[in-house]
């Protein structure tokens, strides 16, 4: 197959929709020989900042000379995005490949009774066969969707497992408390592989119950945005386990106490086997004037020496804890062995790229694009906007799925627009998009309702009144089109 025919062919498979379960794609990689248990895995999963962190931690162990395999969904432009080694996209033609190698084995499957897989069951599948061929070192892996019967969570033993945090997202599939969407995303955590996370309240409860169980060591990523000072660090020592740089040291109990702190937190305690690795915390910490619109700056103070003036060129106070949480994984495989030099840390972290999520797209007009897709992201980008473009005027463009916590979107980010513009992402999900403007003119009487994107960003585009910022944002294939605009041109579509 050509690239064109291979990916008309994947598309169709999603007429086969979300059909969970695992059994489906093991016996899909069963056929491949199992490539997953060929590769060292870091499983990345939570209801934001997955992706970021994937990034994050792909371009430092990049930067550190490994052979590194990402694989993320979904893409912003082109299905090639998925996959990459090292930041370099695979090619179309070895996309056309993949498939026409696992189409008979498809076949294979249906003609002897199995139901088919789905697409994203069939990315998965290429992805590790992909990965597995190529001899990375690493595979970054983002959960595709939940945890514990998502089609990635065949890997079996992962060196490290991430849960940035849970918040109320897909509820119909997940469930519709946090408890419940959290016990489901916690069905990645393994024996023994440690577990990185910034959970809190219940969703940090379902996590320290799952490694009670699992015998998984827990790292809980903790900050403060005020620029204070640290919590609990436990760990020590000269630099990354393996690395031979010289680093520094994490303070001392005494140290925390006098800083007005507990100088630890109670290691868990269940029936494993009668132990339990410890409890440990990574923090992170950011002062006033660290950050502006080409990046930020935080300290982390790690599991075995502090970080300071570490930059991200990301924006927004929830890209510091995904930062601390990279720099977390980072230090958990130099404990197996994997080195990671300190000036590596720095220059990954600094190469990191991921779009559509509070980048700057254009300075005349100041234009802002973010792929706040559910009430949790939402409230991210609204405190950016309160941190970033205090006392300007904002002019908003949403457009968000059916499916979604609209009213309360709106209710965060109205009220900080002095216009709004809504438009309908290319979905079928899309339902009745309209429902948002009548949501928007309880906090902004100026809401106009245009149905073609890039119709809307030009109308958008147009109100904006000098030194205002145009906002889009809402739905990430909504945000992809949007920003397609400004990457051929422009933004105006023209």
């Amino acid at each position: 197959m050509q690239y064109d025919e291979a990916m008309s062919y994947l598309q169709n498979l999603t007429k086969f929709g979300f059909n969970f379960g695992l059994g489906r794609i093991q016996e899909l990689l069963r056929r491949l020989g199992d490539p997953q248990d060929r590769l060292k895995v870091v499983h990345v999963g939570g209801t934001n900042g997955k992706g970021s962190t994937l990034a994050m931690v792909a371009s430092v162990l990049s930067a550190a000379g490994y052979a590194t395999g990402a694989f993320t969904s979904p893409h912003l432009h082109s299905y090639t995005e998925r996959y990459q080694i090292n930041g370099v996209q695979i090619s179309p033609e070895r996309v056309a490949a993949l498939i026409t190698g696992l189409k008979p084995h498809l076949e294979a499957m249906v003609a002897q009774g199995f139901e088919h897989p789905t697409e994203f069951e069939v990315s998965t599948a290429m992805a590790f066969q992909y990965f597995y061929e190529e001899g990375v070192d690493f595979l970054v892996l983002e959960v595709g969707l939940g945890g514990a019967i998502d089609s990635t969570n065949v890997v079996k033993n992962p060196l490290v497992t991430v849960i940035t945090n849970v918040a109320m997202d897909h509820m119909d599939y997940l469930g519709h408390t946090i408890k419940e969407i959290a016990t489901v995303k916690a069905g990645i955590i393994k024996p023994g592989a440690p577990l990185v996370t910034a959970c809190t309240g219940e969703a940090l409860a379902v996590m320290e119950r799952f490694c009670r169980e699992k015998g998984a060591p827990m790292v809980l990523v903790e900050g403060n945005s005020g620029g204070g000072t640290p919590g609990p660090v436990s760990g020590s020592g000269d630099g990354l386990p393996g690395d031979g740089n010289a680093g520094h040291a994490g303070p001392t109990d005494s140290q925390v106490r006098e800083k007005g702190h507990s100088a630890a937190r109670v290691p868990l305690k269940p029936e494993v086997n009668g132990a339990f690795p410890l409890y440990r915390t990574v923090f992170w910490e950011a002062g006033p004037g660290s950050f502006d619109l080409g990046g930020q700056y935080l300290t982390v103070h790690g599991l075995h020496r502090i970080y300071r003036d570490l930059f991200i060129p990301l924006l927004g106070r929830h890209q510091l804890a995904n930062a601390a949480g990279a720099v977390a994984v980072v230090e958990l495989l130099a404990e197996q062995g994997y080195p990671v030099s300190e000036a590596a840390l720095y220059r990954g972290l600094a190469a990191v790229r991921w779009p559509a999520r509070l980048e700057i797209v254009s300075r005349d007009p100041l234009v802002l694009l973010d792929g706040a897709h559910n009430y949790d992201g939402a409230g991210s980008l609204a405190r950016a906007l309160d941190d970033y473009f205090s006392g300007k005027g904002v002019v908003l463009v949403i457009g968000m799925l059916g499916d979604k916590e609209r009213g309360r979107v709106i209710h965060e980010l109205a009220p900080r627009s002095r216009a709004v513009v809504v438009t309908k992402p290319n979905s079928p999900r899309a339902g009745d998009w309209q429902r948002l403007a009548v949501e928007a003119r309880k906090y902004t009487p100026e809401v106009y309702t245009i149905e073609s994107i890039p119709g809307a960003v030009r109308h958008a585009l147009s109100l904006a009144r000098p030194g205002e910022l145009v906002c889009i944002t809402g739905s990430l294939y909504m945000v992809a089109e949007a920003r397609e605009l400004f990457l051929n041109r422009d933004g105006t579509g023209n």
